[in-house]
């Protein structure tokens, strides 16, 4: 009996996929959208912020900055305590309807801001780290050679701390695709918005969210599978030959 109760529900699941793979793959297509675009303007500010909040407050410093300092690190410490302290879903509920008389913004640009600005703020904390794990000798060795700290933190300590931190960030975009359902309360028509309209209409929400989940492991699989590889290519090896040149030996050897 059991294995008949499964049988039928794969096979009504399948017959709402095939009737609704349109609505389907335009939440899906949201739902990739949503996560692809909050994750990189919030590795934007997470960049800015993160910059920010590892800047040191040295002794040399005069009094006005030291104090711009101070001010810059309790401003992101603010934002940082309240975007990770509380859950995207009331940040859309929050935002969304009270800004809205004043920017009068519709659901899917509001969605794209709250995604953004939440992920910015687990990306400051990402790209600390990745700064702060950057040897201090090269900081040294660059500032030795002439360059400003602006110079030294865009050329050699960003590139440095992004490479490093490329897991965390990979993860980043792999939480946002889950996440971003959160933003249907606000009536953004991704993936989980999708689904509940069509388990609605059909009247069949076990077989309907079946589909739902296997379509989010097929992507958030896909997207490991593409960050793994990306992170292996980041990590290889690099040489000053050519592929097709062996590399010199001493000579008799």
């Amino acid at each position: 009996m059991a294995m008949a109760d499964m049988s039928s529900t794969l096979s009504s699941a399948w017959y709402i996929f095939e009737s609704n793979r349109a609505i389907f793959w335009y939440g899906v297509k949201t739902t990739l959208y949503l996560a692809l675009l909050g994750t990189l303007l919030g590795l934007c500010i997470g960049l800015i912020f993160g910059g920010i909040r590892a800047i040191e407050i040295e002794v040399n410093d005069n009094a006005f900055v030291k104090g711009l300092k101070r001010v810059l690190h309790a401003i992101v410490s603010l934002y940082v305590w309240f975007f990770r302290g509380t859950p995207m879903m009331v940040q859309a509920m929050f935002f969304y309807y009270g800004l809205r008389p004043i920017l009068g913004w519709t659901a899917s640009i509001a969605g794209v801001v709250i995604i953004s600005v939440n992920t910015g703020a687990y990306m400051c904390e990402i790209i600390r780290s990745g700064i702060q794990s950057v040897d201090k000798g090269q900081i040294e060795g660059a500032r030795s050679l002439g360059m400003t700290n602006i110079q030294t933190m865009i050329y050699i300590v960003l590139p440095q701390a992004i490479r490093n931190s490329f897991p965390s960030i990979g993860n980043e975009f792999i939480v946002n695709i889950k996440d971003s359902s959160m933003l249907n309360v606000i009536g953004v028509v991704e993936l989980f918005f999708q689904t509940t309209s069509v388990a609605g209409t059909m009247g069949l929400f076990t077989e309907t969210f079946l589909v739902t989940c296997v379509i989010y492991l097929l992507l958030t699989s896909l997207a490991t599978l593409i960050l793994t590889y990306i992170e292996k290519k980041m990590n290889m090896p690099k040489t000053s030959y050519p592929s097709s040149q062996s590399v010199p030996t001493k000579a008799g050897k």
